[in-house]
């Protein structure tokens, strides 16, 4: 039996729809059981982003079967808000993920940036954060917007001040993304759809008011999906996050996934610090001394100290 490849441009959880290595676009189910790539135990085998491999025959319907998912050079994930102890696959083989932040309508507390921060450290994924709605902000505003950007930037993340309804903001991001595989993330409300729509004229994807009861935004996208650029390359449009559980990752090593703590690793009293209340350790002191910024170390703190199933009762991590 002969196979085809794909792409995976959208996933329902229970249809998948996929591009073919000749352009053609199948809509596709799962044959039986897809084999967990190493080992996880996922609410979503397959993920937008992820390339498969299709039966030549189709299905009774006419659909495409998917029989196969190829290995990822990477991925990235959150603890399913439902089942504490399965995680939601966001998007696979990501060049580059961007994080939307807006410091109103609607908050992005500094814990979320933190989690989806820690959780692209552990699976390789780069970042750049976007912080968006500048031309809403009065000078305070855009004055701490410089300064969390001053933090980031300082622990050596790329950030940029943007108006995803100016043009001229987002003309460096044109050249970025060209013929890479993008992610573009953050709460609902703060400016995804607009951005991903600002980026290719061709894309007409629909996008909504902020709620003004919660300051969230409504989520006008229901499943992770990713488009094929005019100029190459694709951009995965996820849905709005309000909570970002961290997955399975052993907390022995967390401050591994903060750079600022990486650096300093070693230099503690014990080789098996957690940095919380050792002596002699070398992080607190950095902490103590605002050398690394409280915020982060408070967002390390939570994730190290909190109950496994806090996170699913809080609304903004």
């Amino acid at each position: 039996m002969s196979q085809q490849h794909g792409k995976i441009l959208k996933s329902t959880g229970k249809w998948y729809i996929v591009e073919l290595e000749n352009g053609e676009i199948v809509e596709c189910r799962i044959r039986g059981k897809i084999r967990l790539l190493g080992g996880l135990r996922a609410t979503n085998p397959v993920t937008v982003g992820d390339n498969v491999i299709l039966s030549d025959i189709r299905d009774e319907e006419g659909k495409g079967v998917i029989t196969d998912v190829l290995e990822r050079k990477n991925y990235i994930a959150r603890k399913s808000t439902n089942l504490s102890k399965q995680i939601q696959l966001l998007a696979a083989n990501v060049d580059r993920a961007y994080l939307m932040v807006t410091i109103k309508s609607p908050v992005t507390h500094l814990a979320f940036i933190d989690r989806f921060l820690v959780a692209a450290e552990a699976f390789r994924v780069p970042v750049t954060l976007l912080f968006n709605k500048i031309d809403t902000y009065s000078n305070e505003e855009l004055e701490y917007t410089d300064a969390l950007i001053d933090l980031y930037q300082t622990i050596g993340y790329n950030c940029h001040k943007i108006s995803a309804t100016n043009e001229n903001d987002i003309l460096f991001l044109r050249s970025e993304i060209e013929n890479q595989q993008v992610m573009i993330s953050g709460h609902s409300g703060v400016g995804k759809t607009t951005l991903v729509n600002q980026l290719d004229a061709t894309l007409t994807l629909r996008t909504g008011e902020i709620s003004t009861y919660h300051q969230q935004g409504q989520h006008t996208t229901t499943f992770a999906e990713m488009h094929a650029l005019a100029t190459g390359g694709y951009i995965i449009d996820t849905p709005g996050i309000r909570a970002f559980g961290i997955v399975d990752l052993d907390k022995e090593v967390m401050s591994h996934y903060f750079p600022e703590m990486r650096a300093l690793i070693g230099q503690c009293k014990y080789h098996n610090c957690k940095h919380l209340n050792e002596p002699n350790c070398a992080i607190k002191e950095h902490a103590d001394q605002e050398t690394i910024s409280s915020s982060r170390y408070q967002s390390y703190h939570q994730i190290m100290t909190e109950d496994e199933s806090e996170i699913h009762r809080k609304k903004d991590y």
